[in-house]
């Protein structure tokens, strides 16, 4: 039987989100709170006429101008455009008009992804004046949405592993980003310049990607939510690191928000074959709303292997606590840990370098960069072709066992890094890696404490989301990492709000 993509899309249309609900007040001094609302909440405040587009992209505006000289998240801008669009929602609802669910709510989007009329470098110099001509399948359904771009938010070239000894993102044409808890710790990432400004309350969201914990690192560093959907949700046209080859499967594109809440009204939006992405399936929108959650069966761990380094005390206690409020609605919860994690970051070491970075050599010469990112490798050692091939065999069996554990558990809970954000210049588990490309740099973290709480779920492509869960002794966020089976983002989703209702979730940073 064929499946009408169009109808599918329809149907998702009629199940996703909406903005109904009691009408909101707007407390005094919103001029100063109005930047840190929901993006729920201040898109229905905007489409009930409490508050004007114009009004609140200027308070963006504001505030990304009093917080980006110290976090440098923001890279490029487009505030002309971006003022012109918002008086135009605004017209548009004193004509009774919207243009969707997201009309008049600010934006920035992750570097990698293209932007129709705004540079777009995804961090590497040979496109440091590219300016695409149309935008990236995410960016233009959330536009259609009434979604305000405001600028872009920075990344490492390629999103693929930083510059040495940095500790944070950072590229040689923008420079390093920083963490609004505390500028001396990293931002993680790769999409950290979209934490750190979607934590600070400089835009209200921001579309990252993940390629072994680029949503989900940067949701733990910064302290706000996000969500690698399941592998063939979300279509990668116009993303950097587009579609297809080796690494297919791995690479996501989701949101990043200060609430769930926000997620689950995103997620719909973007989510759907554009007919570009080959690899993108027409599935059908489930509410989390529907989730029963006292019918979940839980597995948690807060260690990768008996010989990784142990996860910190607070990180431990929050996974501990979280998997508690699951087993007080009755579910079963049980400690346990997928078989086989360290085979399958063995596997994936292999073959992320299997070519000696020929794959990412033909990126760089693609995008004409003469001068790649420092440390940057494409004369690693080949592995021989029939090797390279048991390898992906290898890890095709290695999924396979991954999906036969997950059949008896439809949440698995960890923490998403064994610490806190680390501080810049610093070595360890928490973002990018040296010359290397991300999926080497996820499978090196599996003896710190890394690929096994993250980038294995790359490797699996299930849906997994980060929200904040816990505060350690340095005042730093610690989020919770939650896994689902592929195409539950549903639970997912419920799951990340439970633990939000019992938390607290983001907390205003200090800057």
């Amino acid at each position: 039987m064929r499946t009408d993509i169009r109808l599918v899309r329809e149907e998702s249309r009629r199940t996703r989100p909406d903005l109904e609900g009691p009408s909101i007040a707007v407390p005094a001094g919103a001029a100063d709170e109005l930047i840190y609302y929901s993006v729920v909440t201040v898109a229905r405040m905007i489409r009930e006429k409490q508050v004007s587009s114009a009004e609140v992209l200027k308070a963006c505006l504001d505030r990304i101008d009093q917080v980006n000289p110290k976090l440098n998240a923001v890279v490029q801008f487009c505030r002309e455009r971006a003022l012109k669009e918002a008086e135009e929602a605004d017209a548009m609802l004193a004509r009774g008009q919207t243009k969707g669910l997201l009309h008049g709510v600010p934006m920035t989007i992750k570097d990698s992804i293209d932007t129709e009329g705004v540079i777009s470098t995804g961090g590497t110099l040979g496109r440091a004046a590219f300016v695409p001509e149309k935008d990236a399948t995410v960016v233009s359904r959330l536009r259609n949405e009434g979604a305000i771009l405001v600028g872009k938010t920075n990344t490492p070239e390629f999103t693929l592993g930083g510059i040495p000894g940095l500790g944070t993102i950072g590229n040689v044409i923008y420079g390093m980003s920083r963490n609004p808890y505390d500028l001396t710790r990293s931002t993680a990432g790769s999409s950290g310049g979209a934490g750190a400004i979607v934590a600070a309350g400089g835009v209200f969201f921001d579309i990252g990607s993940d390629f072994g914990g680029s949503i989900r690192n940067p949701a733990h560093a910064n302290g706000i939510a996000g969500i690698k959907p399941t592998t063939g949700c979300v279509p990668r046209t116009g993303h950097i690191v587009d579609y297809g080859g080796v690494f297919d499967a791995y690479q996501q594109l989701g949101p990043l928000a200060r609430r769930v809440e926000d997620l689950i009204l995103i997620l719909p939006i973007i989510m759907g074959p554009d007919l570009v992405d080959a690899a993108i399936i027409p599935m059908p929108w489930k509410p989390p709303d529907a989730v029963d959650l006292s019918r979940l069966r839980v597995a948690w761990y807060t260690e990768t292997s008996q010989d990784s380094p142990r996860s910190t005390e607070e990180t431990i206690e929050t996974v501990k606590r979280c998997a508690g409020y699951f087993e007080e609605l009755g579910c079963p919860v049980r400690e346990e840990r997928p078989p086989k994690l360290a085979e399958g970051s063995e596997i994936t070491r292999k073959l992320s370098s299997g070519d000696g970075n020929a794959w990412l050599k033909r990126m760089t010469e693609r995008h004409k960069t003469k001068t790649p990112s420092p440390g940057r490798r494409f004369d690693l050692p080949q592995i021989p072709t029939p090797e390279f091939t048991e390898a992906m065999e290898a890890l095709d069996a290695w999924r396979s066992e991954m999906l036969r554990w997950m059949q008896d558990y439809d949440l698995v809970l960890t923490p998403e890094s064994s610490r806190p954000a680390r501080l810049i210049g610093e070595e360890g588990p928490l973002g990018p890696d040296t010359g290397r490309t991300t999926a080497g740099a996820g499978a090196d973290r599996a003896g710190r404490g890394g690929a096994g709480f993250v980038a294995a779920y790359n490797h699996t492509g299930w849906p997994a989301g980060v929200v904040r869960a816990g505060t350690s002794p340095e005042i730093l966020p610690i989020g919770i990492h939650i896994v689902g089976q592929p195409w539950r983002e549903d639970v997912v989703l419920a799951a990340l709000r439970h633990v939000e209702s019992r938390t607290g979730g983001w907390v205003k940073p200090p800057i």
